[in-house]
């Protein structure tokens, strides 16, 4: 029951009800097949409703949900060949964050993402998907090997934020994001970012600076979460709900803004509920996008990058 989000549960209670009903009818050899139907109708009817009116808290939910798919759950799906690079050459490898070069349809391809981990164990062992200065840093060595091999690079975002511990403030953890944003915004390759989970802050931002950015139906990508921002405008984290309404930080809602792209659908219940089939939809949106950006030159990819952040801060301003 601990993965059972609050909002899912009058669809749990049909589900068992039927199940329940099914096994009656086997252990009683009774035809049921009636009622059954009925109720099965009722919950399709329940699962559209619900799934299609989710509100942003419940948004917030699913992007968080401890069996969400990861970076590594869809590299293993998307992509040919994966080869994993570690280190920033520096002082170490940060396993918040894994890259590493791939084929995509015949292509290569540099692929860099956070990973979070789905139970206590890997989650302590990939800081809970926060990196620390490091883990950017590795993300920039292995954007700026991509530059000088032509290869396109795919960002997939999924974290609460960079890491604000004293560690990592010390290894300047500001200065690598900012460079990150800085050197992102000028390079010569197709850039996708994609939102899978929870982009938070600049802790995502430092792997959103793209040509295309697109986030998944149940994402959430925002400057601050909404327990943050509900402790700052109200003193209180358990308004949390409100804040998540009011910060506009759901797909839809930034699409509207037109912060994003796109927003990729996601099968009923979210991602977790069938992974194989959120690759493959995901996969679709991919090979699209890179077409379009393959077809640009230099010049046009960086001129509209330059122009999708200029019309963003226009807007915001």
């Amino acid at each position: 029951m601990s993965k059972l989000m609050a909002f899912e549960e009058p669809v749990v209670k049909l589900r068992e009800k039927i199940d329940e009903l099914k096994t009656i009818a086997v252990e009683a050899d009774v035809d049921m097949s009636g009622e059954i139907e009925k109720l099965e109708t009722r919950l399709t009817q329940l699962e559209q409703s619900l799934y299609a009116n989710m509100e942003p808290w419940n948004r917030v939910q699913v992007a968080r949900h401890p069996q969400r798919p990861t970076t590594l759950d869809y590299i293993e799906r998307i992509f040919d060949d994966f080869i994993e690079l570690h280190g920033d050459r520096s002082f170490k490898d940060d396993e918040a964050i894994v890259g590493g070069i791939a084929s995509f349809n015949g292509q290569p391809i540099t692929i860099i993402g956070h990973q979070r981990g789905k139970t206590t164990k890997e989650n302590i062992r990939r800081n809970f998907g926060m990196p620390h200065p490091e883990g950017y840093r590795k993300a920039l060595r292995l954007m700026q090997q991509a530059e000088k091999f032509k290869r396109p690079i795919i960002c997939f975002i999924d974290t609460k934020g960079a890491y604000p511990g004293k560690a990592a403030e010390e290894r300047g953890q500001s200065e690598a994001i900012a460079r990150n944003l800085f050197e992102m915004a000028g390079f010569k390759v197709p850039i996708i970012s994609i939102v899978i989970g929870e982009g938070g802050s600049g802790g995502a931002l430092a792997l959103g600076v793209a040509n295309k950015i697109f986030m998944l139906e149940n994402s959430t990508y925002s400057v601050i979460s909404p327990e943050g921002a509900a402790s700052i405008l109200w003193k209180d984290a358990s308004y949390a709900k409100q804040a998540a309404e009011a910060m506009k930080i759901t797909a839809p809602d930034l699409k509207q803004l037109g912060v994003i792209d796109g927003i990729i659908p996601e099968v009923a219940g979210g991602a977790h509920k069938n992974v194989d089939q959120q690759a493959s939809t995901m996969k679709e949106y991919i090979v699209d996008t890179l077409v379009h950006l393959n077809s640009l030159s230099v010049e046009q990819l960086i001129d509209e990058r330059y122009a999708k952040y200029k019309n963003i801060g226009q807007f915001i301003e």
